[in-house]
This record gives C-alpha cells, sequence and structure tokens, in this order.
C-alpha cells in the first residue's frame, strides 16, 4: 500500500470512528461507482450526510480542509445524487460535511467536523 493511501486510510478510520462518537450512523464507507467515491455516508437526526474526510501528516501542502475545493465540493453533490438513486428513501435532508484530521507523530490526531461545510 503507498504511503499516501495508508494515510488516506488512516483518517477515514479516525473519521469514522469520530462520527460514530458524535452520534452519527455509518450507512457506508467508501461508496464506489463509476464516477468517483464518496468517503463516508452518515445518518444524524433525519438528515443524510455525506462526509470527505481529508488528513495530512504536516501543513507542508496546506491544512487538509484546504483541500476540498469547489470543485471537488461539486463532484461530492454529483455522487451524492447517484447515491440517492441507488438507495431510495426521500424525506430526508441532505448534509455535506468534511472531516480534517491531522496525523500526529505522537498522541491523537487532531479532528475537526465540519458540518454543512458547504
Amino acid at each position: 500500500m503507498r504511503a499516501k493511501d495508508a494515510i488516506g486510510r488512516y483518517g477515514e478510520d479516525v473519521a469514522a470512528r469520530h462520527l460514530q462518537e458524535s452520534g452519527l450512523d455509518i450507512l457506508a464507507r467508501n461508496w464506489r461507482c463509476r464516477e468517483g467515491e464518496i468517503d463516508i455516508v452518515a445518518h444524524e437526526r433525519g438528515a443524510l450526510v455525506f462526509c470527505e474526510v481529508k488528513t495530512r501528516s504536516t501543513v507542508a501542502c496546506g491544512l487538509p480542509v484546504e483541500a476540498v475545493t469547489r470543485r471537488k465540493a461539486d463532484r461530492l453533490r454529483r455522487l451524492a445524487l447517484l447515491w440517492l438513486q441507488e438507495h431510495p428513501g426521500g424525506g430526508v435532508d441532505v448534509r455535506f460535511d468534511v472531516v480534517s484530521v491531522m496525523r500526529s507523530t505522537a498522541g491523537a490526531a487532531v479532528v475537526e467536523h465540519i458540518r454543512a461545510a458547504f
């Protein structure tokens, strides 16, 4: 496994654990279709939550949340529509969150959960 993939997998594990501890129910992880992947799909108090997870070990390339560009947000919206077509259920609010994970060389990772990020 490439180092980048290992860091991403670590961040998604940390993010999923954080979301569950915050009361969200995880419905899917790494949901894939031809057009791409949704990191985490969750449910919280009547809202369907599509989460983009970004993980960094250093801030040399910026903070994790800065990697979620408008283009990335637009792509996640398109993927969410495809997920909803595959999982009909209607009558649910939809929200897009970002979970930022800063991996620490010593100690616990720093997690920031931004609800309704876009």
